[in-house]
């Protein structure tokens, strides 16, 4: 490995890293406030009336956890992949195998942007039923996520270029 190639593999898991330092206090102040907003509306319908937008704000930031969260779920490997086909390879093919399970992902992923963002656009025009708040902030989790899940897969595509196996996995 040449040390341009080095440099950027570092400069590439730098930014990476830093996205995933953003991206887990976010989460968890999402979920805190989830935990708050659920907690107000379970308290206000026992001991009050209920307040009104706590459904909608409760649905709208699990939406936002879910895709969020997923993001990071997908940067460190903890979604479901069945991999014993391509564990069973000798290492040149597993290693082009996983190249183009990359490509796949990563062409699913930009497609998740450009669809996501265009959805975000049909529903500008749509108001949430009880704050009247434009369904963009809503929607536009879709395609800020698939873009952060871009970005890691690329830097997993170059990984695998350049060394040839993703952090964690050992090649036998």
């Amino acid at each position: 490995m040449t040390e341009a190639t080095r440099s950027l593999l570092t400069l590439l898991k730098r930014v990476e890293h830093g996205l995933d330092a953003l991206l887990q206090p976010v989460v968890f102040a999402t979920m805190a406030a989830l935990i708050g907003v659920i907690t107000l509306q379970i308290v206000s319908r026992v001991l009050f009336s209920a307040v009104g937008w706590t459904e909608e704000v409760s649905r709208f930031l699990l939406v936002w956890i879910t895709f969020l969260a997923s993001t990071l779920a997908f940067q460190r490997g903890r979604h479901i992949a069945v991999t014993f086909a391509v564990d069973a390879l000798p290492v040149q093919l597993r290693k082009g195998a996983r190249i183009l399970a990359t490509l796949a992902v990563l062409a699913f992923l930009i497609a998740l942007v450009v669809i996501g963002y265009r959805y975000m656009q049909v529903q500008s025009y749509q108001k949430s039923a009880s704050l009247r708040l434009s369904m963009t902030y809503v929607y536009a989790v879709i395609p800020l996520s698939a873009a952060i899940m871009c970005w890691y897969a690329l830097v997993d595509l170059v990984e695998l270029i350049v060394k040839g196996e993703r952090v964690g996995e050992s090649a036998q």
